[in-house]
């Protein structure tokens, strides 16, 4: 008898151990062998036979420690002077819309002195992208160090790009975990699966060792407000005190992995002498271009620029650990549990003794997963989880993963929430994503859940890029911070009670029946099938519910 240990999203709450029998695995086999290691062949034929370039000569850096006398490190003594509790190790600023997350990273590049470490999973060339590359490379052009990891997903076709950046004498760039250039990447979705799709989700902005923001948002328009036609309702946390240095511990352990690869190594491009410079005139123009437009309004009257130009910027103090996956778990098996997140993590859910409360746009928890939530309301546990409806989700596959669970919670007595993506409309400023300010009230955006985070009994709160499904537990690498303060958990909380009421559809269920509720224009409002979807949508998401693929969502 063989066994494999099958690590899924619920591994967050346990690893379970599963025995298959060799007969069973033949048994199950019904596809054609023959013509599969046909198709194969074909693949790899379109995919050729290159392969990823050796990393020989690769030089290892680290952060840089920062004296006092720098500005961010004399704002970061200034900050933690003036906090209230003894045992509160770090400050933080939650990052609540759009507009204040972009201006916090501009703001840290403006103002760093000696380093930038910049880690995300989605780095777009859109407006917002442009506006924070801009003040990077000024950054760099003031000798502030900068290293810039970025996963390759999002790096098809912009090798020249990349390398052309990486001229700069103050700038380095790497590709994590990259696809082998030259050929199809589809096919090596394919060819190396289990190893390209297995991604690094982090994100992270550290300035001058000081200063690091974490949380749910890439960099790009939907996650700053800046996108006519989709807007990401997220959060982030900026860190100052002492959980930044594990912060940028976790970058450079990243940063030095064997999966990290100097861009220059990757591309076959040799830019041009010149091409940094035209690059440089092409993003200034650009940058002036958009100085009187909505948009660059809307940042400069941001909350963010009118509390600190009111010297009315409030930090929760509390004690914040960072837990990260190893970035090896990409290259190691599953089952090594010791490089995962999830296991850190565990023992704060299972302790929980009152109230959870789950924020996850992607939510798949698998069998074991609605077990552990089962259990927890037969302890007397409030459980809360709110995720995206079938039209908000920019992943329709997901919601198929998600949707077969939804009863079984609910007859826990779990109270579970979905996102309304016409409710932008209906958002109050104060909790908006900040398109609703940068936009013409005529065109405003649909709204999608893209934060990420999880209150313990109102007493500590989790906030990272981790999502509740078995792509970020097992597949993917993540980070986020585990905060101690009961503070910020309880604002949190209440902050999300009200959003819930002015964006949310409270399911229930009508004997075996789903019921979608909400209040629209003082009055309720009932749904019996999927809100705001046509039939097409809910029977292809029903066609991929049957695929066996839960384990890579």
């Amino acid at each position: 008898m063989g066994c494999v240990s099958m690590a899924n999203a619920t591994n967050l709450f346990s690893v379970k151990r599963v025995c298959v029998h060799p007969s069973r695995r033949r048994q199950s086999w019904t596809v054609d062998t023959g013509r599969v290691v046909c198709l194969l062949g074909i693949i790899g034929l379109l995919s050729g036979c290159a392969s990823l370039p050796e990393r020989t000569g690769v030089e290892t850096s680290h952060a840089i420690p920062v004296g006092a006398e720098s500005r961010l490190a004399q704002e970061a003594l200034e900050l933690q002077s003036a906090k209230t509790g003894a045992a509160a190790d770090s400050g933080m600023l939650l990052l609540e819309n759009g507009l204040d997350a972009l201006v916090a990273r501009g703001g840290l590049a403006q103002y760093a002195e000696r380093s930038l470490d910049i880690q995300y999973y989605l780095y777009h060339t859109d407006t917002s992208g442009y506006l924070l590359t801009q003040v990077i490379l000024d950054a760099a052009d003031r000798g502030v160090r900068v290293r810039v990891l970025l996963d390759d997903m999002d790096l098809g076709g912009r090798d020249r790009e990349m390398v052309t950046l990486n001229q700069h004498p103050n700038i380095e760039i790497r590709s994590f975990n990259p696809f082998i250039r030259g050929q199809w990447r589809l096919g090596q979705m394919l060819t190396r699966f289990g190893s390209v799709t297995r991604r690094m989700h982090n994100k992270a902005f550290i300035a001058d060792n000081q200063f690091a923001i974490l949380g749910g948002r890439n960099i790009g328009d939907t996650y700053f407000g800046a996108d006519p036609d989709n807007a990401f309702g997220d959060l982030d946390v900026v860190l100052v005190g002492a959980s930044v240095a594990e912060v940028s511990k976790s970058f450079d352990l990243y940063w030095n992995s064997e999966l990290s690869y100097p861009v220059e190594l990757l591309s076959g491009k040799t830019p041009r002498e010149e091409d940094l410079e035209v690059g440089r005139i092409k993003l200034a123009e650009f940058v002036e271009a958009q100085q009187g437009s909505k948009y660059a309004r809307a940042l400069r009257a941001s909350d963010l620029v009118k509390q600190a130009e009111a010297g009315e910027v409030e930090y929760y103090w509390g004690t914040a650990q960072v837990l990260y996956d190893d970035p090896m778990k990409l290259a190691s098996d599953r089952s090594e549990a010791d490089l995962h997140l999830s296991p850190q993590l565990a023992p704060y859910m299972q302790a929980i003794e009152h109230e959870l409360i789950v924020v996850s746009p992607y939510f798949v928890p698998g069998k074991e997963g609605v077990a552990f939530f089962e259990k927890l309301r037969e302890r007397g546990v409030a459980v809360k989880i709110v995720t995206n409806s079938l039209s908000s989700n920019d992943v329709p596959i997901v919601h198929a993963g998600y949707k077969k669970y939804r009863k079984a919670l609910l007859r826990a007595g779990v109270e579970l929430y979905e996102v309304d993506k016409t409710s932008i409309q209906r958002w109050s400023d104060e909790h908006a994503a900040s398109v609703t300010e940068a936009l013409p009230p005529a065109h405003r955006a649909e709204l999608s859940l893209h934060a990420k985070y999880f209150i313990l009994d109102r007493q500590q709160a989790f906030i990272g890029s981790l999502n509740l499904d078995p792509r970020s537990v097992v597949e993917n690498t993540e980070i986020g911070t585990l905060i101690e303060s009961p503070e910020l958990a309880a604002y949190l909380a209440d902050e999300l009670a009200e959003i819930i009421d002015a964006i949310a559809f409270r399911l229930s269920l009508e004997g075996s029946r789903l019921r979608w509720e909400c209040g629209k224009d003082g009055e309720l409002q009932v749904f019996t099938k999927e809100p705001y979807t046509s039939w097409w949508d809910r029977f292809t998401v029903n066609c991929m519910s049957i695929l066996p693929i839960e384990s890579q969502l």
